[in-house]
């Protein structure tokens, strides 16, 4: 009778310690899911966008960067050279462009006539002693003036009027202004410049790289007087907010796990402070339970991963930490509305 009493105590006592763990591990009473897993890391590449030697490193391995902070800066004074010289370039240009919308000034046209009248005078005059040779010959039958000079006279005239013919062409340009044709040349050649110019600055602010978001340095994988290209990173950085919780839970338990839900983060390291958070992410495909995570029981289960958002205004949780979830199962809606 002893011999049989025995194996019913182990095995009540077997059941009795498998209830309390069940009973401890979901907790129905208060809707509690216990999962486990780590702080999820998630890293940025940075590299510098343009080409060049680095001049300066500001930051190092562990430190803290906010969003926007310069982490380190290229050599880029022959791309400033060049925007100065582009620069001056645009001023000459605009000058140029300038005197071509306004058109001829009021002196300009002025002078243009005064020359025409000039001319015209010039042309009179050489007339006036070309016609006189003229009758001179005539009257003396060619002995009071050689054909030489009447011919040299005539001559005169004619470049005399060829003149008054370009300077009134001259008169009616300058008084029409410049052609449509030179003011759109001279406006392309100017925005020419001027792209170039931006494109000069584009290239000196991509000497200067600029942290993307809240992070920590985890490793700074270029020095000074390196050379620096967009497929060579300088540093690597983990993003601190949001954080999430990478955690992982069974099948059986999948169907109580809700977007939205609430949940509390601890760690081992801080169990009685424990950080508010949000299920985000439930994964569609099981996989083996992570070596970093499993458990006894779930050494050979299938999991799902759950990824839950939590708000570390205290910057207590390290990257890559262990924590402890425990989804508050029972009160989703409250979770939703908070």
């Amino acid at each position: 009778m002893k011999k049989l009493l025995i194996p019913l105590v182990v095995i009540a006592a077997l059941a009795l310690a498998f209830g309390v763990w069940w009973q401890g591990r979901h907790r129905p009473g208060t809707g509690e899911l216990v999962l486990h897993g780590n702080v999820d890391i998630r890293q940025i590449a940075l590299a510098f966008d343009g080409t060049g030697r680095v001049t300066e490193l500001r930051v190092e391995e562990g430190d803290s960067v906010k969003a926007g902070a310069v982490l380190g800066v290229l050599d880029t004074r022959t791309l400033a050279l060049q925007a100065e010289q582009a620069q001056a370039q645009i001023d000459v240009q605009e000058q140029n462009l300038k005197r071509l919308r306004n058109g001829s000034r009021p002196q300009e046209i002025a002078q243009a006539r005064s020359r025409l009248v000039a001319a015209q005078a010039d042309a009179a005059r050489a007339r006036q002693d070309y016609s006189r040779l003229q009758e001179v010959a005539v009257s003396t039958q060619g002995r009071g003036v050689s054909a030489q000079d009447v011919d040299r006279a005539r001559s005169t005239w004619q470049v005399a009027q060829a003149t008054v013919g370009e300077r009134q062409e001259a008169l009616r340009l300058t008084e029409l202004g410049p052609r449509e044709e030179d003011v759109a040349g001279a406006e392309a050649q100017l925005k020419a410049s001027q792209a170039q110019l931006a494109l000069l600055r584009h290239q000196i602010a991509q000497g200067m790289l600029l942290a993307p978001a809240d992070a920590i340095v985890r490793s700074r994988l270029l020095e000074p007087g390196d050379m620096a290209t967009p497929q060579k990173p300088a540093f690597a950085l983990a993003l601190t907010h949001p954080k999430w919780i990478r955690v992982y839970v069974s099948e059986p338990d999948l169907g109580r796990v809700k977007p939205g839900m609430a949940a509390r983060v601890t760690t081992d390291s801080a169990p009685d402070r424990p950080i508010d958070g949000t299920v985000g992410y439930i994964s569609s495909v099981a996989e083996f339970t992570p070596k970093s995570v499993q458990t006894e029981e779930l050494r050979t289960s299938l999991v799902y991963e759950v990824r839950v958002r939590v708000e570390d205004r205290d910057n207590q949780l390290r990257l890559g930490q262990p924590a402890t979830v425990r989804v508050v199962t029972g009160r989703q809606d409250d979770a939703r509305h908070r």
